[in-house]
């Protein structure tokens, strides 16, 4: 049997286009067979020693809850369409009024609630929301004339609202929520995601969590996360499930305790959460009771961290990349194997390819590195960029979303992720991804957390700098590490410069800000 080309989809669930008329809200809320009225859809916990969740919600209360904050916003006379901010703190009525705005065919703006005043502000301004949802310990400053706001209180209030809304007839390809991209190098982007967006998340169903109405999914994210809202909300919801979110203080020994006491099934968290769990819990195979498996997303993950985490607990870690473009897209699974240095395979149903780095866009064939692409038919792929019309052409080339990462597929369509085509380093006259020197440089013994960047040394001259977190009991040894680059990689790719740090910069989603290395750990230079 030969296997299939990374241009050419797989057979899956997105072979099948979303109903015309379609609200994200009512896929996830809205009465079916799979999702009893009476069953459990949420738990929230608030402390690990209650023993028992703080809140219960069934699926019936969620969607009464749902639609009587969508008839609230419509009386507050919003129309359909208006942006809708919200800036909460990490509660249940921040996921109610998410989904909420949704049903009522509004367009929600969930917002960080660790943004600055001025960072706030910009998202607001930029998305021209018309209405805000604050509260009152978060501040922002410069808001638009004729901002309707709504406190914390209201938006509990709105809950219990005397009328109860029909969910919204929307067109599946009707705008239904608004995200900002980090923006780690530039002013955020909003990308603006259709009613659609959760059909297109079907691939990850079997693609990476292999769910069913009788999982647990234990999300470590808050509420107003993304990651969050998506897998840890809509997926288990959409397929009858239960979600269980933790809203107190997230000390790593926690998260063991609660997948015990909640008998969750699966335990979604970026990697640094798990390698955290290893270095201060001690745990053994079936301490974590019911739990499949974890899932990890959001950040390149150290590779021992699959073999030790698999060690400890007896569960299997699956990996998946995605970007706020199109949520994940690529993932291992209990049906896709991990593979040494790759990260997994399209899910089933996408369209994948390699395109050409500079110009064309016929796919490239097998272990050629290139564009990571998406095919523009993927129903989980963005609308486009909000007010940003140049930014939107960019990223496409041809019928191709190009969103920069840079990737190999080798012929068994296992894909291998070799960084960003914007962290390029240029040093000695050679391009390098910084992804491939952190993962040889993060197998040493002495490394727990390692980030490259282009140094400048001269106007004309540039090297590569590795920026060093050491394991605990391990004192800078420049001497060790340039012995294990040279030993490892090629001349041109070992680091000339060493920074010995004691933590890395990173956006609130835990990735690098790869411009802000060059501010950090100045006093710890060693030079090759």
């Amino acid at each position: 049997m030969t296997s299939p080309q990374p241009n050419k989809p797989t057979k899956g669930p997105i072979d099948q286009a979303p109903p015309k008329i379609f609200n994200m809200a009512a896929y996830c809320l809205g009465r079916s067979s799979h999702r009893p009225k009476a069953k459990i859809a949420l738990q929230v916990y608030t402390n690990i020693e209650q023993g028992e969740p703080s809140e219960t919600w069934t699926y019936a209360q969620l969607e009464d809850a749902v639609l009587g904050i969508a008839a609230a916003l419509q009386d507050k006379g919003l129309q359909p369409g208006a942006r809708i901010a919200i800036r909460l703190e990490n509660t249940s009525t921040y996921a109610l009024l998410f989904f909420g705005a949704i049903a009522g065919g509004f367009i929600p703006l969930p917002m960080s609630s660790q943004l600055t005043a001025s960072e706030a502000s910009f998202l607001i301004n930029d998305s021209e929301a018309k209405a805000l949802a604050i509260n009152e310990h978060l501040p922002v400053e410069h808001l638009p004339n004729g901002l309707l706001l709504f406190s914390e209180p209201e938006v509990k209030a709105m809950i219990q609202h005397p009328r109860r809304a029909e969910f919204a007839k929307t067109n599946a390809n009707d705008p239904a929520y608004l995200i900002y991209t980090s923006g780690t190098t530039a002013k955020p982007k909003g990308v603006l995601h259709a009613q659609r967006a959760a059909w297109g998340r079907r691939p990850m169903y079997k693609g990476w969590y292999d769910i069913t109405p009788s999982d647990r999914m234990m999300h470590a994210g808050s509420f107003n996360w993304t990651y969050t809202l998506g897998t840890g909300l809509t997926d288990p919801w959409a397929n009858g499930a239960t979600s269980i979110i933790y809203t107190g203080p997230k000390d790593p020994s926690v998260w063991p305790r609660l997948i015990v006491k909640s008998n969750a099934t699966m335990f979604a968290a970026v990697p640094g959460l798990f390698r955290q769990i290893l270095k201060y819990t001690n745990l053994a195979p079936g301490d974590l009771n019911a739990l499949r498996h974890g899932l990890i997303a959001g950040e390149a993950p150290k590779p021992s961290l699959f073999d030790d985490w698999q060690k400890a607990t007896g569960t299997p870690l699956y990996e998946a990349i995605g970007m706020s473009e199109i949520s994940t897209y690529i993932s291992s699974s209990p049906s896709v194997p991990r593979k040494q240095g790759k990260i997994g395979k399209p899910q089933p149903g996408r369209r994948v390819a390699i395109l050409p780095l500079e110009d064309g866009t016929q796919p490239l064939p097998p272990n050629t590195q290139g564009l990571l692409a998406v095919h523009r038919s993927d129903p989980g792929l963005m609308l486009g960029y909000w007010n940003r019309p140049q930014e939107e052409r960019d990223v496409f080339k041809g019928e191709w979303f190009t969103g920069g990462d840079l990737a190999m597929i080798d012929a068994e369509g296992y894909v291998a992720h070799m960084g960003r085509a914007n962290d390029i380093m240029k040093a000695l006259g050679y391009r390098v991804a910084p992804q491939e020197i952190e993962a040889v440089l993060s197998k040493h013994q002495s490394v727990s957390e390692v980030a490259c960047t282009e140094l400048k040394v001269r106007n004309d001259v540039s090297v590569i700098g590795a920026y060093i977190v050491l394991n605990e009991g391990f004192e800078p040894d420049r001497t060790a590490l340039e012995k294990y680059a040279k030993a490892n990689l090629a001349q041109y790719k070992c680091p000339r410069e060493y920074r010995f740090v004691d933590h890395l910069p990173r956006t609130s989603n835990g990735k690098i800000k790869r411009n802000q290395l060059t501010a950090i750990g100045n006093s710890n230079v060693t030079t090759a």
